[in-house]
């Protein structure tokens, strides 16, 4: 039997994405605008949202990478699914 996902599952997921898509937005301004100090000041803040986001989805809903990237809580859970790429 599938693992059933509560409905906050998806809103964190969709919060994440949302924020990283800023972040690589944003990553690609600055590579042709280096010195606007706003645009670095708002990726360096919301470089720090999107790891606290990440750091409360992991807490509730278990590792989003793998390799070492993300902590596993006992019993071992990094190979309990789904994974977010697979919603």
């Amino acid at each position: 039997m599938p693992k059933q996902i509560p409905p906050e599952y998806y809103q964190c997921l969709e919060e994440l994405q949302a924020i990283d898509f800023v972040l690589v937005e944003l990553n690609l301004y600055l590579n042709t605008h280096p010195h606007d100090f706003e645009a670095i000041k708002q990726f360096n803040e919301t470089a720090q949202r999107s790891m606290q986001l990440k750091v409360e989805f992991e807490k509730r809903f278990g590792p989003l990478m793998h390799f070492g990237r993300s902590y596993s809580s006992y019993p071992w859970s990094i190979d309990d699914s789904p994974w977010p790429w697979q919603v």
